[in-house]
């Protein structure tokens, strides 16, 4: 990896990061990064990813806990259930060719789409608490949220957001204070997965880690500041570039 790939490769963990915590999708543009710029196979960008995820979310939860937001028990409990199938989730990545997993990923993206824009039009017509709503189903639905985090991170934000705000009826912020803490917990054993199997490629990783260890504490601080309705501009900016990318406007 080139010192220019290198610098590209940190600004966009910035920006990945800051996306990340306060929508999600960050990895739709990190993962292709890794492939290009750092020259990794789509299995070794899949893995590396996730130690930049990882680190960047345990930044933003240190941030959102000196701010009050301290619900680590919710988080946890949905965290243990994301863990159990991101173990599931793993292994099947691991054994998945890769011009199989290339054509996965696109196929991913384009779904990824449809459920946020299905989030983005309901989010307006409901109301919001600080409670979380169908406890029992949200357990259900996160160890499947896990396998899917697993088996490809990217897009996973997006899904938390869903199954927390629109069938949980939590706020966003507090959502995205929870969400940083479950995926943080099911990315353990994922890793440990992908680094026994020789997957995880250090320096590109942590090159893009340092960037979004950066964006995820700008990110998580205007979450804070900004509330609810500065965290929708965000989500849907990120909509919207999502779908420009998908019709090749860029």
């Amino acid at each position: 990896m080139t010192p220019i790939n290198a610098i590209i490769l940190f600004l966009a963990g910035i920006a990945a990061g800051f996306v990340n915590v306060n929508a999600g999708g960050g990895s739709f543009l990190t993962i292709p990064l890794l492939i290009i710029l750092g020259g990794l196979p789509a299995i070794s960008a899949n893995a590396s990813n996730r130690v930049a995820v990882l680190l960047q979310n345990i930044i933003a939860a240190r941030n959102f806990r000196r701010h009050g937001f301290r619900d680590i028990r919710q988080g946890v409990k949905l965290g243990l259930s994301a863990m159990a199938g991101a173990v599931i989730g793993s292994l099947i990545a691991m054994d998945i060719p890769e011009d199989v997993f290339r054509t996965i990923l696109s196929v991913i993206m384009v779904l990824a789409l449809l459920v946020i824009l299905h989030t983005s039009r309901k989010k307006h017509t409901e109301s919001c608490s600080e409670q979380l709503r169908h406890p029992l189903l949200q357990i259900f639905m996160f160890f499947f949220i896990g396998i899917y985090g697993g088996f490809i991170q990217a897009g996973t934000g997006y899904l938390v957001i869903y199954s927390l705000s629109i069938i949980g009826g939590l706020s966003l912020v507090k959502t995205n204070s929870l969400k940083i803490i479950i995926i943080a917990a099911y990315l353990v054993p994922s890793l440990l997965v992908f680094l026994l199997n020789g997957e995880i490629r250090w320096l590109p990783a942590l090159v893009l880690a340092a960037g979004t260890s950066i964006g995820g504490w700008f990110g998580s601080t205007f979450a804070i500041k900004k509330g609810d309705k500065w965290i929708r501009v965000i989500l849907a900016a990120a909509i919207l570039a999502m779908a420009a990318k998908m019709v090749g406007l860029f």
